[in-house]
C-alpha cells in the first residue's frame, strides 16, 4: 500500500519504520519540513517529503501528531479522497500534552473531535500501546501472547484496512466497534497500554469507565513518580494494569 505517516516523532517513527519493513511504500511529513525527519525514522526505507505534497495519491494516511491539531490539516485533506484511509493515534492528556479542550472535557470522544476537526471520518488504532511497545514487542501473527490493538471506526472496509495494517506492524487487531466507542480505548481504560491478548482485549474494552478511566489519567504523573527512578517497560505496563486491579 502507499501510506503516509503525518508525524516523525516515537509513534511516527515506529510506524513508519514497521510499514516499511512489510513491504510497504511509506512517506513521512513533519510540520517543520522533510528535514525534521531523522535518518532513524527512515533507515527502513521511508522517505521524506513535504507536509503539502504528502497526502496526494495515498492508501492511507496515519495521523501521529499532538491530540488537538487536527484541524491545522483541514485544508490540506480537504482535496483527499473519501477512499483514502485516515487513521487516527493521538491521546488526550489535559495539562500534559494539550492544554484544555472544553468539548472532550464534556464527554466527546476523542476520535470524534478529531474527525470533526479535520472534516472528514477517521478510524482509532495504535493509541492504546506504548511506544516502546510498539517498537519491541511486535512478534509475526500467530505468535502465542501476541498483544493485541484495539481498532475503532464507522467504516467496515477503512476498518478492515487499519487492521490489515496493525497486523504488519505485530500486533493482533482487534474491531473494537464504531468510532463513537473508541472512548473505550482512550487513557486510561483498562484496555489502555496494559498489553492484552486478542482473548483479554474484549472484557478489558467493556469494563472501561469513563469517570474512573479519566480519574487514573488524570493521576498518572503521581503514579509515575512512585516508579523506581527509570521505569521499565515492564513496570510501567504494571502500573497501568494495577490501577484497574
Amino acid at each position: 500500500m502507499k501510506i503516509t505517516v503525518i508525524g516523525a516523532g516515537a509513534i511516527g517513527g515506529n510506524l513508519a519504520r514497521k510499514l516499511s519493513l512489510a513491504g510497504h511504500d511509506v512517506q513521512v511529513a513533519h510540520a517543520r519540513g522533510p528535514e525534521a525527519v531523522t535518518a532513524e525514522v527512515l533507515e527502513a526505507g521511508a522517505r521524506a517529503v513535504a507536509l503539502d505534497e504528502s497526502v496526494q495519491g495515498r492508501d492511507a494516511i496515519i495521523l501521529a501528531i499532538p491530540f488537538g491539531v487536527a484541524g491545522q490539516l483541514a485544508d490540506l485533506f480537504a482535496s483527499v479522497p473519501a477512499e483514502t484511509v485516515v487513521i487516527d493515534t493521538s491521546n488526550y492528556y489535559p495539562g500534559v500534552l494539550s492544554g484544555q479542550i472544553e468539548a472532550v472535557d464534556n464527554g466527546q470522544v476523542e476520535s470524534v473531535y478529531t474527525s470533526e476537526l479535520l472534516g472528514r471520518p477517521v478510524i482509532k488504532a495504535w493509541n492504546a500501546a506504548l511506544a516502546e511497545t510498539q517498537r519491541t514487542r511486535g512478534v509475526p501473527a500467530g505468535t502465542p501472547g501476541r498483544i493485541a490493538i484495539p481498532v475503532a471506526g464507522d467504516s467496515e472496509d477503512a476498518k478492515k484496512v487499519a487492521m490489515s495494517l496493525v497486523d504488519d506492524t505485530g500486533f493482533d487487531p482487534y474491531d473494537a466497534g464504531p468510532l463513537a466507542d473508541s472512548w473505550r480505548q482512550q487513557p486510561m481504560g483498562p484496555a489502555y497500554c496494559t498489553e492484552l491478548t486478542l482473548d483479554e482485549l474484549p472484557a478489558a474494552l467493556a469494563a472501561a469507565d469513563p469517570v474512573k478511566d479519566g480519574a487514573v489519567r488524570d493521576s498518572m504523573l503521581e503514579r509515575r513518580a512512585a516508579l523506581p527512578d527509570n521505569p521499565t517497560l515492564d513496570d510501567i505496563v504494571e502500573m497501568n494494569r494495577a490501577a484497574h486491579r
